[in-house]
């Protein structure tokens, strides 16, 4: 078990988990759910149990002991590697777990309130259950870090910029674990010119010029960029401010993130799947809106890049969509991307007909091994 990394993504009221081999390969997984709550529950190598889940130390102890029932004990762990959604202006690249790292993560909190304050809790949670335990921190905003200053800064006085109002991008280390898989996947060099389209429940796309990022669609939160699940997207800062004079603040953020998107448009649900079922025309319209944003966007993403060589789609959708994928492959179509379309319905690795000068590919999201990775990186 040598090399062993056990990657943490911690939310408000769940803990889920992932074993790593020393070659990097997936073991066991699993979450602890509902922690605080008497229904909270730990589910672990196929079965779920009852369990009492009081906060996340208690959950990271429950989570500890199964895997040492399953054959893995703490000191057969090389690192505990966490996912951390927010790490501001200063943390751009993964690190090990120090009690600086850590108060950098505290200054974040006001950029990701819903997030790091859980982040920083499994990560302290587990320094007092394994102290020797070394641990490694991975930044969802990190990847973004090489936009230039034009793409970051939101045109506001420099005191509204001081409170670090400005552009992050959130869905980083899916876009780097990207940017690693599909040269092994397309067995070709990564393109020069790369829209990358992180589309699930949260969606984004990101413009990958030489393997670096250099624009994507979510800014200060996650709630900027394309139509969602249940976040609205861009909108005007001058309707946000009617929605919170008409509904007051809480109200406007719980219609901004939590009853927009897909979900406000089609009155039904946030779920792509539920929506292409549906037949009515809400559904039809929200898809639609779906994908229309997210061409709109792209063009912006393309570009910030001065043209495309190829596309890639990851996440849910982006996977397993053949209808979403092809809508925007077909708007794209401009640029000289000749989709493939019996791949396409397929979900086939490689999108593109024989002679696209665009090619197009899936590459399915594997954040939790590019986290492991990063954090062997870190300790070797």
């Amino acid at each position: 078990m040598s090399g062993t990394i056990l990657v943490i993504n911690a939310g408000s009221s769940s803990v889920k988990f992932a074993v790593f081999d020393g070659a990097g390969q997936p073991g066991l997984s699993g979450a602890a759910t509902e922690i605080g709550s008497t229904t909270a529950r730990l589910d672990l190598a196929g079965a779920s149990m009852k369990a009492n889940l009081p906060d996340h130390a208690a959950a990271l102890q429950a989570i500890l002991a199964g895997l040492r029932r399953q054959g893995v004990a703490v000191a057969d762990l090389a690192a505990a590697a966490h996912r951390v959604v927010h790490g501001g202006p200063d943390l751009s690249a993964p690190a090990l777990v120090s009690e600086g790292v850590l108060d950098q993560i505290e200054a974040c909190i006001p950029l990701a309130p819903l997030h790091n304050p859980h982040n920083l809790a499994a990560i302290r949670a587990l320094a007092q259950v394994a102290p020797d335990l070394p641990q490694t921190v991975s930044f969802d905003t990190g990847f973004h870090a090489t936009n230039p200053a034009v793409a970051t800064r939101y045109a506001l006085p420099r005191e509204a910029e001081a409170l670090g109002l400005r552009r992050y991008g959130f869905h980083g280390i899916s876009y780097e674990g990207l940017v690693q898989r599909l040269p092994k996947l397309s067995a070709e060099a990564l393109p020069r010119r790369l829209l990358a389209c992180h589309l699930g429940n949260g969606a984004s796309l990101c413009a990958i010029l030489d393997g670096r990022s250099v624009a994507t669609t979510m800014g200060y939160s996650p709630l900027e960029g394309l139509t969602m699940g249940t976040r609205s997207g861009s909108i005007d800062g001058n309707a946000v401010l009617r929605l919170a004079e008409e509904f007051g603040t809480t109200r406007a953020a719980r219609m901004l993130n939590n009853e927009g998107g897909l979900l406000g448009l089609s009155g039904l649900s946030s779920d792509m799947r539920t929506l292409s079922q549906a037949g009515t025309p809400e559904a039809e319209f929200a898809i639609a809106h779906f994908s229309y944003w997210a061409n709109r966007h792209a063009g912006s993403m393309i570009a910030a890049m001065g043209g495309l060589d190829a596309v890639a789609f990851t996440g849910g959708i982006g996977e397993h969509s053949a209808q979403i994928r092809g809508a925007l492959m077909q708007d794209l179509g401009w640029l000289g991307l000749q989709m493939d379309e019996p791949a396409n319905a397929q979900n086939a690795t490689q999108l593109h007909g024989e002679g696209s000068p665009v090619r197009a590919w899936i590459v399915p999201a594997q954040e939790e091994a590019t986290i492991a990775e990063q954090a062997r990186a870190i300790l070797t």
